[in-house]
């Protein structure tokens, strides 16, 4: 059924069939999937009286299961209480770092770029402007990213192309373009520049890209200020896997059978009156308890009406259809009333299992693979920029310095959890088997220490 949809979608030879797939995922994700179906749902019958197929009507109930998953995953590894924190050999170079993700607001880009990257793939811009840091998403849709060959895990450029009027060109102040025109946008990161091209004419097959002076950019960084982030392990090509594949059909049907349970109840509300012949009058039939209905002898008169069984029976297949969506995409599927532990932090990760090993999962590509390597760029891009973060020099940062992540729990430790952790520590320090800085480190997320050397000084100084 999603092929079939798909099949409906427009699609521009011009560009990468990746760009084709990734739009139609997109659509799931946005609730834009059934746009370009050519009826509603109740549209039975087209002008020449014909019927038409359920495939070819667009659902009135629109179940967004798949942005479910994906807001629930990236909530649990993004939110404000999820969000890690940068640890290095020297506590400094972590509290810059810090303090620099905090004023680009890392956090909210981070969350951004892993709904947007959920269909595949997403790219992260990085940027130093007056000194300060700035990052931002830029959707993998249009982008074309090239490795280099002696190091095939570093970017030797990406390239972006795509068409665009020339009324939206004239609006950003490009000269000599037609407004109803259709242009080619594009433009090229590399290793030292950031170059634009002029638009160019989409009907004109032989124009060649121009450079433009004006808008290009030479940063000098050596290296592609762009992290290429592949949502999950598999996918095709340049892309990674999407996160809520799985579960679209299903999904669609869901969709149909909850619209086709809605069509039902609302015939139900306004059953088809059946008159069976001989009827004794010509006069217009209207239904209605005011209104007696006088049939011969022979004639007979009945409600047609779907009983509730009929709906029922939907809901219960609907609700199958969403467990085993759900289970196929590693969705939450917990139901409170079926645990019998109590309700603590180790509960809620039992009833969250499937939902914890996706964003474990998205952890490594979304953490390791972009929020590090944004740490990395930063400290290169020291060495070559007098940064500053809230209004104060950084000067430049150890580049030889092993960057890590600090995840904090799932969910936070009920206060007999904390008890018997704190208990736990206690006994493993009293017997010489972990020092104090570890049991630090151990309890410092869920105490919401940022600064463990500061922490630790503050022990010995026997402050409270």
């Amino acid at each position: 059924m999603f092929d079939m949809i798909c099949s409906t979608m427009p699609v521009d030879a011009g560009l990468p069939a990746r760009v084709a797939r990734l739009q139609a995922l997109k659509r799931v994700l946005d609730g834009t999937l059934y746009d370009d179906l050519p009826y509603q749902f109740h549209e039975e019958r087209n002008g020449a009286g014909e019927y038409i197929p359920l495939r070819l009507r667009r659902p009135s109930v629109r179940y967004g299961l798949c942005r479910v998953v994906v807001e629930d995953s990236v909530a649990l590894l993004f939110s404000a209480g999820h969000f890690p924190t940068i640890e290095a050999p020297d506590a400094a170079l972590g509290r810059v770092l810090a303090d620099l993700f905090a004023e680009a607001r890392l956090n909210e880009v981070m969350i951004d770029a892993a709904l947007r990257g959920a269909v595949g793939s997403v790219a992260l811009l990085f940027r130093v402007l007056g000194g300060r840091v700035f990052f931002s998403v830029l959707e993998s849709l249009y982008l074309t990213p090239v490795w280099r060959a002696d190091v095939p895990d570093e970017l030797a450029r990406v390239s972006e192309r795509y068409k665009v009027s020339g009324a939206d060109l004239l609006a950003q102040g490009y000269e000599g373009v037609d407004p109803q025109g259709l242009y080619w946008f594009q433009r090229v990161w590399d290793a030292q520049e950031e170059i634009w091209y002029l638009p160019c004419p989409v009907d004109d097959p032989l124009a060649k890209p121009v450079r433009d002076e004006l808008r290009s950019v030479t940063h000098g960084l050596g290296f592609v200020p762009v992290v290429w982030v592949r949502n999950l392990p598999g996918g095709e090509g340049v892309d990674g896997a999407c996160t809520f594949r799985a579960a679209i059909e299903t999904n669609i049907e869901i969709d149909y059978q909850l619209s086709q349970a809605g069509r039902g109840l609302k015939y139900s509300s306004d059953p088809t009156l059946l008159i069976k012949e001989p009827a004794t009058s010509d006069s217009e039939i209207v239904k209605g308890a005011g209104n007696a209905l006088v049939v011969s002898e022979k004639g007979d008169a009945k409600l047609l009406e779907i009983g509730g069984t009929a709906a029922e029976a939907v809901i219960a297949y609907v609700r199958t259809l969403r467990e085993f969506a759900l289970e196929s995409v590693h969705g939450n599927r917990a139901s409170a009333e079926k645990l019998a532990v109590p309700q603590s932090g180790r509960a809620l990760e039992m009833m969250n299992q499937g939902l914890i090993w996706l964003a474990d999962n998205l952890r490594i590509s979304y953490g390791d693979g972009g929020i590090l390597a944004l740490a990395r760029m930063v400290v290169k891009a020291s060495s070559l920029f007098a940064l500053s973060v809230r209004g104060a020099p950084v000067g430049v940062l150890d580049d030889t310095q092993r960057l890590s992540l600090r995840w904090p729990r799932w969910y936070p430790l009920s206060a007999d959890d904390r008890l018997k952790e704190a208990q736990a520590v206690a006994t493993l320090v009293g017997a010489g088997q972990m020092s104090r800085e570890t049991a630090v480190r151990s309890m410092a997320a869920n105490n919401l220490v940022n600064d463990v050397e500061a922490e630790l000084d503050a022990i010995e100084q026997g402050e409270p």
